[in-house]
């Protein structure tokens, strides 16, 4: 039944199944900056989330969760290791992830792919009102908007890569790399993190569709004739900061960051890196400067202290399996080379955090280390931003992080650089406060300014201005709802 006059398509549901006490579970929502954007706007517009419940073979009927009507799209355990693990996290994630691992590409895969990406697009499509607005999500899901429009014309479509999109010379090597580009191109607008991934992108449309290019929008062919105008832009995913900062004024976290200090052996310097257990994320790089700095004398285990939490991510992967053994290998390697009976050169975490916890450990933490060989934004550089109310800490940022961008007040570094990486850590233990304090004020700025809410909003407006220019003849309906939803989400700003 068509009822949502606005439909959020992601690959899960914003909630998960609690079967912890047995029986049939509850529902519970889920972290995340995506839930966190969207759930005010679904709320205020009779919205539906279209998502898989998470786990494999399971059923359920759409049901309503705290203001937010949810659509389940089952998945077999067939189509979780053929279109998930293998299309979507062993093709498409390290090709647009510069190859840093290498793809793999199996034709049973991309079939699923396409089979999965349908069953999507038709739930949305059912439960789309008329002249209503779907907003899909990510990688997963590049198929969506083009079935979509193919099965409902008269909707909105919007589409936003949260992960980087790769240049024309990796990207070319996708057999499927037309049926990928149509896809996308059936949104009316197509948001990417960096700017650099939106010319990413225009350049592989042009080498390969022919279309042409502007940066007013991409002319797309309309079925029977004519074009429409499918846009392609930056609006960079923030987080909810406010949250942040009402977590970091609590005392009982206050303490907790003193007492995680404390179980140190209170250091005069606390190193943390926050990841995903991911070949993406540098995590070995880090580790390696890291142990370097020790072997040189440069830094002490007496003095300072790295702290890496690396949350369980694609267990059943094998190459995650691979850079769980080296990580776990170098950790070892570097503590029994170095730790004393009172500290420990690295304290190394297998497991995931609740966000009091994360925020006691950005509080704790008086060096953030971010990284990343690529990566679409990494929120973690910004939560630990805002966590700062006391405008002290340095943030080492790796400038091919979609957060450099931004954050230009971080100390930049290129993690394939060790040595360089290494010289970065020294100047961030020895920077005075003053220095310090002036870096953090720019940051926190910036991320104030420009928060979750800032980026559903811009997402938002711009789709409505997409529904007014695509077809103006027939766009009163249509833009009066995507218009709506960017109201609501100024409202919950």
């Amino acid at each position: 039944m068509s009822t949502a006059d606005f439909v959020v398509v992601a690959n899960r549901l914003p909630v998960d199944r609690n079967t912890d006490g047995g029986g049939d579970g509850e529902w519970r929502r889920s972290p995340g900056g995506l839930v966190t954007a969207l759930e005010p706007v679904m709320r205020r517009t009779e919205g539906a989330w279209v998502g898989w419940p998470g786990k494999p073979d399971l059923e359920f009927d759409p049901f309503d969760f705290d203001g937010m009507h949810l659509v389940p799209v089952a998945l077999s355990a067939a189509d979780v290791e053929d279109y998930y693990e293998g299309f979507s996290n062993d093709t498409i994630w390290p090709l647009y992830h510069d190859v840093i691992a290498a793809p793999r590409y199996r034709r049973n895969w991309w079939e699923a792919y396409q089979r999965v990406n349908r069953r999507f697009a038709e739930a949305a499509a059912a439960v789309a009102a008329d002249g209503g607005t779907v907003w899909v999500q990510d990688y997963q899901l590049q198929l969506v908007p083009k079935m979509l429009r193919d099965m409902r014309p008269d909707l909105t479509i919007g589409y936003f890569h949260h992960i980087p999109f790769p240049a024309y010379g990796l990207y070319s090597q996708l057999p499927w790399r037309k049926q990928v580009l149509e896809g996308l191109l059936g949104a009316d607008v197509i948001g990417f993190q960096r700017v650099a991934d939106a010319g990413n992108f225009a350049r592989a449309v042009r080498r390969q569709l022919r279309y042409e290019t502007k940066a007013s929008g991409i002319r797309v062919p309309a079925p029977g004739g004519g074009h429409r105008t499918a846009l392609a832009k930056a609006f960079p995913i923030s987080i909810s900061t406010d949250d942040y900062i009402e977590l970091a004024q609590r005392p009982d976290i206050q303490a907790r960051a003193a007492e995680i200090r404390e179980d140190l052996g209170n250091p005069k310097t606390v190193l943390l890196g926050v990841d995903r257990l991911d070949y993406t994320k540098g995590i070995r790089h880090r580790l390696k400067a890291f142990g370097e700095l020790i072997e040189d004398g440069r830094v002490s285990v007496e003095d300072a202290t790295l702290v890496q939490v690396a949350s369980p991510s694609r267990e059943r992967v094998e190459s995650y399996v691979q850079l769980r053994d080296e990580i776990e290998l170098t950790v070892a390697r570097i503590n029994g080379d170095h730790d004393t009976w009172g500290h420990s050169a690295i304290r190394y975490m297998h497991q995931a955090f609740p966000r009091e916890e994360m925020v006691a450990l950005f509080l704790a933490a008086d060096i953030m280390l971010v990284t990343a060989l690529r990566d679409g934004m990494n929120l973690v550089a910004k939560e630990y931003v805002a966590s700062r109310i006391d405008n002290r800490g340095v943030l080492v940022l790796s400038e091919f992080a979609g957060a450099a961008d931004e954050l230009a007040s971080a100390v930049r570094i290129n993690p394939h650089d060790i040595d360089g990486m290494k010289d970065a850590i020294v100047r961030a233990i020895e920077m005075p406060a003053a220095e310090q304090g002036r870096r953090m004020r720019a940051l926190r700025k910036r991320v104030r300014e420009h928060d979750v809410d800032d980026w559903s909003r811009s997402f938002l407006d711009a789709l409505a201005t997409a529904a007014q220019s695509n077809s103006p003849a027939e766009s009163a309906a249509t833009a009066r709802a995507v218009s709506t939803a960017a109201t609501e989400a100024e409202h919950s700003a």
